[in-house]
C-alpha cells in the first residue's frame, strides 16, 4: 500500500461493515487498513461476559479504549482490569490476552499499523450472513485464519483458564 494516500472516511455511530467474529462477538469496521492507506485498523468490538482470546501475539501495536463494560487484559505475564473510560496497549509483539468480565461490553480496537485485517476477515463473515441462533464460537476457524493469513500467532489457552 505503499504510495497511497488515505481516503477520507465519515462514519456515525452505527455505520460501517458489521461482521460476526468466530471468536465471539460482532465487529463494527470503522476503518478499514485499505481506507488508510495501510495506516490503522479500527473496529468496535461488541461482547459478553466470558469471551476470551488465546494468548497470542501481532506485528501491530493493539490500542484497546474500553467504551462501556469492564476486562481483564492479560499483558505480558501480569493482569489488568480496565473499565469504561480505560486503556490497554498491547505493544505489537508483545504476548497478550483478554477476558469479557461484563456483559454489553464495547472496545474500540485500533492496530496501527492495519496489518492484521486479512486475518479478522478470515475469522469472521458478514453479520447479515449469519443468524443469531448460529453465532457460535469457532476457535477451529480463527486458528485457521491465524495460520492462512498471517499477522496473529497464536502462543496458547487463554492465561485465564486454569
Amino acid at each position: 500500500m505503499s504510495g497511497q494516500t488515505a481516503a477520507i472516511v465519515v462514519r456515525g455511530a452505527n455505520d460501517g461493515e458489521a461482521r460476526w467474529f468466530y471468536g465471539g462477538g460482532v465487529h463494527r469496521w470503522k476503518a478499514t487498513a485499505d481506507e488508510t492507506a495501510g495506516a490503522f485498523l479500527l473496529f468496535e468490538d461488541r461482547m459478553d461476559r466470558g469471551k476470551v482470546t488465546p494468548l497470542h501475539t501481532h506485528p501491530s501495536d493493539e490500542t484497546i479504549v474500553v467504551l462501556c463494560g469492564e476486562i481483564v487484559m492479560h499483558l505480558d505475564g501480569s493482569d489488568h482490569h480496565v473499565g469504561a473510560g480505560g486503556i490497554a496497549l498491547a505493544p505489537r509483539g508483545v504476548p497478550h490476552a483478554f477476558m469479557v468480565t461484563a456483559d454489553d461490553t464495547r472496545l474500540l480496537c485500533l492496530h496501527t499499523p492495519g496489518s492484521c485485517e486479512a486475518f479478522y476477515r478470515g475469522a469472521s463473515v458478514p453479520l447479515d450472513e449469519v443468524a443469531d441462533s448460529n453465532r457460535t464460537v469457532d476457535f477451529d476457524r480463527v486458528m485457521r485464519s491465524a495460520r492462512e493469513n498471517g499477522g496473529i500467532e497464536i502462543l496458547g489457552p487463554p492465561p485465564f483458564v486454569r
